[in-house]
């Protein structure tokens, strides 16, 4: 059977006409920000505090994209008697991201959670060279991380949390022992001045 003569016409105008009628679903970016999902890789944000210049993010990076600097300096001992040590000091940490392709390897293989993910995007320069971030630049990016989902009902609480809870409650008793003993070391001399009264009293009889 052959084909109506303008049936294409018709059904391509019928498209037409139905698209017409619904919602546009443009985002008029940027002047509407988009809603990212909470895990989107966007820029990678430094938390110096607790980087120890291990060098393990710059050695498993596929694409030698960290740069990290640092150099030595020597601890005194804590005690008298002790031992000094000797600790690494970060002199420069930056991450090329004209270089990165966000396979999140770094931050996966930090062991002191000093590399983060945030959903920030929009550092797009007209210089390559300006895309390297050095830390100070790293570390502003740290105020846009969101913060960690909760954990499930029944998740086990981890031991970095569980251990400064403990240590929290240690020294809560610890300070409270103090100032039950000093409560008792104020009472004993209004006890012993109100017992003087009675133990003479009873001489005299």
């Amino acid at each position: 059977m052959s084909p109506i003569p303008g049936s294409g016409l018709a059904k391509g105008l019928a498209v037409t006409l139905r698209t017409m009628t619904k919602k546009t679903v443009t985002a008029q970016y940027p002047d509407v920000q988009p809603e990212l999902p909470p895990r989107s890789r966007g820029v990678i944000g430094l938390f110096e505090e607790n980087c120890t210049v291990c060098m393990l993010c710059a050695r498993e990076c596929p694409d030698w994209c960290i740069y990290i600097d640092s150099h030595k300096e020597t601890v005194p001992a804590a005690a008298p008697g002790g031992r000094e040590r000797s600790r690494n000091v970060l002199d420069r940490f930056a991450i090329d991201f004209s270089l990165c392709m966000y396979c999140g390897i770094c931050i996966e293989v930090c062991p002191f959670d000093a590399l983060f993910w945030s959903p920030e995007f929009e550092y797009a320069e007209t210089d390559i060279h300006d895309l390297t971030h050095e830390r100070d630049k790293l570390r502003e990016w740290m105020w846009t991380v969101p913060e960690p989902p909760a954990l499930d009902p029944g998740a086990e609480e981890p031991k970095e949390i569980a251990a400064a809870r403990k240590t929290a409650e240690k020294l809560e008793a610890q300070r409270a022992q103090a100032a039950q003993q000093a409560e008792e070391a104020q009472d004993a001399p209004q006890t012993q001045q109100a017992a003087q009264p009675a133990q003479e009293e009873k001489g005299e009889e």
